[in-house]
């Protein structure tokens, strides 16, 4: 994916004569793609700016599904995000997955989509021309000696996931698909994109960051990228403060971990960084929000520091 200066240009242009100032600059790109950037025309609570959107749009394919398909700018206001969107401040969604390169006519997976806060956004964007698929974890390996009844249930996310997207945003889920990550053999080859949010450092925790690389790979097509949001630890921090346990990873590791597993770094971004974050919370990543696992102590010092510090990285598959 080439980053093109010119669009870049073009963009910056086209908010002057909207009279509108950009408050961050970020690349767009010259295929078509998900476009859009944050602009001073609209504010959140806690003044962070996120809203006027433009989207590049693939041409159409003959649409393999029926869903009509929604705007960006509309899948980020849709009704069903009303308490998704307090979250909009701290993880950027828009600039994102507009730095992703991700396209609506794409096949995408989202790796431990959880309660569903990307999910939301990322299934609508396909619904009309791509695909957008869940990934759970191996839960044998990853849940290993957990209470056997929980783990029953979690085998059971590749069926009841897709009905929970269609509940949250009212899509069909004709198009929506679920896998535990070791167990999609049909997916071999076939995936344009993966990506993962706030979630690399359980893997770590549990040494299973390598196979879970290597089931990637797999996935992707030659070409296909993999999109991460991750908490960001100092790099002179003690390795024993950042093997998972508190949530934050050193950036130079995982990009270190994706690159012995074949991928290529394709480029960074400081778009999800909150330079307030010391990142040395005694009870982990968790102390800041939303969780703020300590409650009521210190719960304002904690909320104006905000969510926490975050690496953005793209790397792709060799074609």
């Amino acid at each position: 994916m080439v980053e093109s200066g010119d669009v870049q240009d073009e963009r910056y242009a086209a908010e002057a004569m909207n009279g509108l100032t950009p408050i961050r600059q970020t690349v767009c790109y010259s295929a078509p793609t998900l476009c859009i950037w944050s602009t001073q025309n609209m504010r959140l609570t806690r003044g962070f700016v996120v809203s006027a959107a433009l989207l590049i749009a693939a041409p159409a394919l003959g649409g393999h599904h029926e869903e009509k398909a929604m705007k960006p700018v509309d899948i980020l206001t849709a009704e069903y995000r009303a308490d998704d969107s307090a979250r909009d401040q701290y993880r950027h969604p828009a600039e994102t997955l507009r730095f992703f390169g991700l396209k609506p006519s794409m096949t995408i997976a989202e790796y431990g989509p959880g309660g569903g806060w990307y999910t939301r956004i990322l299934a609508p964007y396909v619904a009309s021309k791509g695909t957008y698929i869940g990934l759970g974890a191996d839960v044998e390996k990853y849940h290993a000696g957990q209470d056997p009844e929980r783990n029953a249930r979690r085998k059971q996310f590749p069926d009841t996931f897709p009905g929970r997207v269609t509940e949250w945003t009212g899509i069909s889920g004709d198009n929506i698909k679920a896998f535990e990550v070791d167990e999609a053999p049909a997916l071999k080859d076939s995936v344009d994109a993966i990506v993962t949010f706030r979630g690399f450092h359980g893997l770590s925790r549990k040494n299973l960051a390598d196979e879970t690389l290597k089931h990637f790979y797999g996935m992707l097509k030659p070409g296909g990228i993999v999109g991460i949001v991750q908490h960001r630890a100092p790099e002179d921090d003690a390795w024993e403060a950042t093997r998972g346990h508190r949530g934050y990873l050193k950036q130079s590791e995982v990009i270190a971990l994706f690159e012995m597993s074949g991928f290529e770094l394709v480029k960074t971004s400081e778009i999800n960084a909150n330079p307030k974050d010391s990142a040395d919370w005694e009870k982990g990543v968790w102390t800041l929000p939303p969780t703020l696992t300590l409650g009521d102590e210190d719960k304002d010092k904690y909320i104006a520091i905000g969510e926490s510090d975050r690496m953005t990285m793209v790397f792709r598959k060799p074609s």
